[in-house]
């Protein structure tokens, strides 16, 4: 049996959401217990993150070898559907009915927009050095901004980090995808190359400042800005376009605000509840003593109560 190509990039992107869904817990629980990147950076288990991430990467660069930019980018959304249930398995809380609800409208979004890109056409084979240059740079300039926003609103430091990660890793796999399907090796070939890995690596660090806030919001905004990022790059640079004309465009756009929506869902707070993994008298309900009458006392017990109130 002969899988086709699409097939075969949507499996792999299916494949690698699951492993960046892990991944985010992973860095999440991580952030949870450690003060910021360099704690985490000395926790064993945020290195499991790295290599979920490195292993989510490397079959996301292998479904861009086989699929357009604008097909493999949105699965990539489905990390948020897969970490959001998972997330509250480990925190032992249940998924509330709004998260449900906002993972279905992810998925439907993500179905329109599979339907009208999984044939787009495969970008051009000439990799344009001064254009990868010039996205680069702007996605820098970009991180940067949200960098400072980040310092100087603590309020919006999660959601900024996030939005700087999502930026850095649709960036990192435009670049990618140059890669994969550009000319043998030459200058230019691994100067994008260097630049791949350092949007790679830095999305991965920014991420991790992001979780400090939460799960839910900064993944739900990496999430969204990540195939925002690669797809509008995709779109005006690299060829890629929408089936059906007008009316491809007009689904997608639909889909789009359906996956929006549904990542609004999933990225609102939850009520903060007691920790089942803590036990504290303190966090017990104070109940009114009932006051002891003659009718719940025993004969021993009244003798008792009058001798008190004697004395």
């Amino acid at each position: 049996m002969v899988v086709s190509p699409v097939l075969l990039a949507v499996l792999l992107s299916l494949v690698s959401a699951v492993c960046y869904a892990l991944a985010a817990v992973v860095q999440e629980r991580t952030a949870a217990d450690t003060a910021g990147v360099r704690g985490a950076l000395a926790r064993g288990t945020w290195w499991w993150s790295v290599v979920l991430n490195a292993t989510g990467a490397l079959l996301h660069v292998v479904a861009l070898r086989y699929g357009p930019l604008t097909l493999v980018q949105p699965l990539g959304a489905l990390s948020l559907v897969v970490a959001v249930p998972l997330g509250s398995l480990v925190a032992r809380r249940r998924t509330s009915r709004a998260q449900w609800h906002g993972m279905a409208l992810t998925l439907a979004g993500l179905t329109a927009l599979l339907t009208v890109t999984a044939s787009g056409r495969a970008p051009d084979d000439t990799l344009h050095t001064a254009e990868m240059l010039g996205v680069a740079l702007a996605a820098l300039a970009a991180v940067v901004v949200l960098v400072r926003l980040a310092a100087r609103h603590s309020a919006l430091e999660g959601l900024a980090f996030a939005a700087a990660s999502g930026v850095a890793s649709g960036v990192g796999s435009t670049l990618a995808q140059k890669l994969v399907v550009g000319p043998t090796f030459s200058w230019s070939t691994a100067l994008v190359a260097a630049l791949t890995v350092g949007f790679a690596v830095g999305g991965l660090l920014l991420s991790q400042q992001a979780y400090r806030s939460g799960l839910g919001g900064p993944l739900a905004l990496l999430t969204l800005l990540n195939p925002v990022t690669a797809s509008a790059v995709g779109i005006a640079l690299l060829g890629e376009g929408f089936r059906y004309g007008e009316t491809g465009t007009v689904l997608a756009l639909a889909g789009a605000v359906a996956a929006v929506h549904g990542v609004t869902l999933l990225s609102r707070p939850r009520s903060a509840g007691p920790d089942p993994r803590r036990y504290d008298g303190d966090d017990l309900p104070r109940l009114p003593v009932p006051r002891p009458t003659a009718e719940t006392l025993t004969p021993a017990a009244v003798d008792v109560v009058g001798a008190g109130r004697a004395l």
